[in-house]
């Protein structure tokens, strides 16, 4: 799925219920570095216990390694486990643990992490609550979580949308309709700032810090004009403009 870090776990909609499968992103993609960037700039991870909710093939979870803590990673897709597991072994690493999760209970103790990463998974799972409960029973009380969603507010709908004769997947202003809309035709869900927020202060998390993700435009093919997009109008790794963000970060505590 675009500009993702994870593998894709479950949506279904009313009117949708294949499940989309998504594309992780690449190793040393922009925006990979950029969310360990603003992650390590939030948390503290040394000597910590740190699980990736929806590692995918490892692309984001390699990017913590140096960082001082032991990570587990947890995905429903073996195939990309399987990426993530060859990179481990053939580059001799243990600092990093690969675990198949089945959608529903993670195979984990409670109260067993300090930090929780999830980026761009929320919004496939099948149900919310149910995975936004499990999050919180594996990780200690007072424990922190960096999560981020899809942004209502970019101008492309970045997850693609089955929409008649637009097989495009960069669909223009799709992601501003109405969320009874968006919800028939889209292969995941969005999100704007206050509902996130409000998603996951219901379930019990204290909400630290939120930010705008600026757009890293990995997606663009000529390296001169992705080069010229960073150096103007995409510039830094946060952005206070809506329009210019593909994700809303957010840094919360369990309470």
């Amino acid at each position: 799925m675009g500009n993702r870090g994870n593998s894709l776990f479950l949506m279904t909609t009313p009117t949708q219920h294949t499940p989309a499968r998504g594309k992780p992103a690449d190793y040393g993609q922009e925006l990979v570095k950029r969310r360990f960037r603003l992650t390590s700039s939030l948390v503290d991870l040394r000597n910590k216990t740190v699980l990736d909710f929806g590692c995918g093939n490892g692309a984001q979870t390699i990017e913590f390694l140096g960082s001082g803590c032991r990570i587990t990673g947890v995905d429903i897709d073996q195939q990309d486990l399987d990426v993530l597991k060859e990179y481990l072994q053939s580059n001799n690493l243990d600092s990093i643990v690969a675990v198949r999760y089945d959608g529903s209970t993670l195979p984990l103790e409670s109260s067993s992490f300090d930090v929780i990463l999830s980026y761009e998974v929320i919004e496939h799972v099948q149900n919310e609550s149910q995975t936004l409960e499990e999050l919180s029973r594996v990780l200690k009380p007072g424990g922190e979580m960096v999560i981020s969603v899809p942004n209502k507010g970019w101008v492309f709908e970045t997850h693609g949308a089955n929409l008649p004769l637009l097989p495009w997947n960069r669909v223009p202003f799709f992601s501003w309709l109405p969320h009874s809309i968006h919800s028939r035709f889209a292969k995941a869900r969005i999100y704007k700032k206050n509902e996130i927020i409000r998603l996951l202060a219901d379930h019990r998390f204290d909400i630290l810090t939120t930010m705008y993700i600026t757009a890293p435009m990995d997606v663009v093919k000529a390296p001169w004009l992705k080069n010229l997009l960073r150096s103007t109008v995409f510039t830094g790794d946060t952005t206070t403009v809506s329009m210019l963000s593909t994700s809303i970060l957010i840094h919360c505590r369990k309470n």
